[in-house]
C-alpha cells in the first residue's frame, strides 16, 4: 500500500483491477477536496461508470445523478449529471494536468464544476488554468490505464467504491 501521508486528503478508490489511491490536494483546490470527501463519504461515488474515456487522454467519471443505474446505463444522460449540492467555482492554479493528476470536470462555466472528474493517462498541458486540479494518483495507475475507452464505453467500467482513507 502507498505511503499514506494525510488519511483525511486521500481517496482509495477501489476498480476492477484493484485500488488506485488519489493523494487530495487541500491547500489547492480546499472546495473541490470537501466535496470530493462528502460525496465519498455518502457513498455516492461508489458504482459510479467511467462514461467519457479518451485513449491517450483521460477517463472521466463522478456523474453521481446519472451513472450508477446497473442493467441500464442511461448512455445519453450519463456525463450530464452532477450532485444535488450547488456547483463549485473555479479553483485554478499552477498545478499541472500532469499525468495521473484529477481534474474536475465542468460546462463552459468555469465555475459549474460539482461531482464529475476526469483522471489524466498523460500529461495534458492544454489544460493548464482552465480545469480545477485537486488531486493526484499515487499508486495504482496501471488500474487507471486498464479502464474501458469510449464515449460512452459499451459496458463502462465502474468505481467500485470510493472512500476516504481516514475512514478506512
Amino acid at each position: 500500500m502507498a505511503d499514506i501521508k494525510d488519511p483525511e486528503n486521500t481517496i482509495i478508490m477501489t476498480l476492477k483491477g484493484g485500488d488506485v489511491i488519489i493523494e487530495l490536494l487541500p491547500k489547492v483546490a480546499p472546495g473541490h477536496v470537501e466535496r470530493m470527501k462528502e460525496l465519498a463519504r455518502a457513498g455516492k461515488y461508489d458504482n459510479v461508470a467511467f462514461h467519457r474515456v479518451i485513449d491517450g487522454f483521460m477517463a472521466q467519471t463522478g456523474d453521481v445523478a446519472n451513472g450508477n443505474m446497473e442493467k441500464d446505463f442511461n448512455i445519453r444522460a450519463a456525463g450530464t449529471g452532477g450532485s444535488d449540492l450547488p456547483d463549485l467555482k473555479a479553483e485554478f492554479s499552477k498545478i499541472p494536468h500532469a499525468r495521473g493528476s484529477l481534474g474536475a470536470a465542468r460546462s463552459q462555466n468555469p465555475n459549474s464544476a460539482n461531482s464529475q472528474f476526469f483522471i489524466n493517462f498523460s500529461d495534458n498541458d492544454f489544460l493548464n488554468g482552465q480545469y480545477t486540479v485537486y488531486g493526484q494518483v499515487i499508486e495504482g495507475m496501471e488500474h487507471v490505464d486498464a479502464i474501458t475507452r469510449g464515449e460512452p464505453p459499451m459496458n463502462p467500467d465502474r468505481m467500485i467504491s470510493v472512500k476516504v482513507a481516514a475512514d478506512v
